[in-house]
């Protein structure tokens, strides 16, 4: 099923919004968190139809998140001021929280304060398209094209866990909201490039900021993240991703927690 479809599928049920995910769309036992949030989302926006844009997320990992249940989105507004409107979003299943995200929508204002980053340009090598593994890649990979423009790649036993990454959706179209933490969610934590064999990874935590108020007019494709790991040890890592639109923009700006067991 593609993303699209899936959005469509999620329907009102019982005070929430309801549906059930398809395999295609799972990291190990769990859909992956970027698709987690934007279910969320959609019972987020669904409060606010005409309201501001999203501006941040901060989002929980609490549970796998699995294929073939009758999941439930929910979501409450915390607090609506003049400018502002923070709410609450869950993703549940018979009750049990399995994802918490907190969103706030934001309007655009007058400021007299504006930083642009500069995208820079990425160093000369070889672009690697990373291909789909049964059994080793995430399945959800399949609806994605991910190519490594600079960096080691995963299990390569690189020197340093930082890359440049391209990553896009495999069909056509323009973005839409709910695609944003989709796409931006899709690389994967990059202390595995530092392994030699494959070992598992998740995200426990993941706070993604919006830098612009519209994305519409933006391809689904070509959007290049620049990563890298700012800590790890214990099993934890703190991963940190500057994403730029396919234009050269500043796009989102993504900060995870994660563990690796390797």
């Amino acid at each position: 099923m593609d993303f699209e479809s899936l959005m469509q599928s999620i329907q009102p049920v019982d005070g929430g919004w309801g549906l059930r995910l398809t395999e295609d769309w799972l990291q190990g036992r769990s859909a992956y968190g970027g698709l987690q949030v934007a279910i969320v989302l959609k019972a987020m926006r669904a409060l606010i139809p005409d309201g501001a844009p999203l501006r941040t997320v901060q989002v929980t990992f609490l549970a796998p998140v699995p294929a073939s249940e009758d999941l439930r989105a929910h979501a409450t507004i915390l607090r609506a001021g003049k400018n502002a409107t923070h709410i609450e979003g869950r993703l549940q299943l018979g009750g049990q929280l399995l994802c918490l995200v907190i969103g706030v929508f934001g309007a655009t204002r007058q400021s007299a304060v504006r930083i642009r980053p500069a995208q820079p340009e990425v160093p000369a090598g070889k672009i690697i398209t990373l291909p789909q593994i049964k059994g080793v890649t995430p399945d959800f990979l399949q609806h994605f094209d991910v190519r490594w423009l600079h960096g080691g790649l995963p299990y390569s036993g690189a020197s340093e866990a930082k890359a440049v990454i391209e990553v896009g959706f495999k069909h056509s179209g323009t973005v839409t909201e709910l695609h944003l933490p989709a796409i931006a969610d899709v690389i994967p934590p990059l202390a595995i490039t530092l392994l030699r064999k494959p070992a598992p990874g998740s995200s426990m935590t993941w706070m993604l900021e919006l830098l612009a108020d519209r994305y519409d007019h933006l391809p689904l494709q070509g959007w290049r993240f620049d990563a890298e790991v700012l800590s790890a040890a214990d099993g934890y890592t703190s991963q940190t991703a500057m994403i730029w639109a396919p234009d050269g923009s500043p796009a989102m700006l993504s900060r995870q927690s994660m563990v690796v067991f390797g």
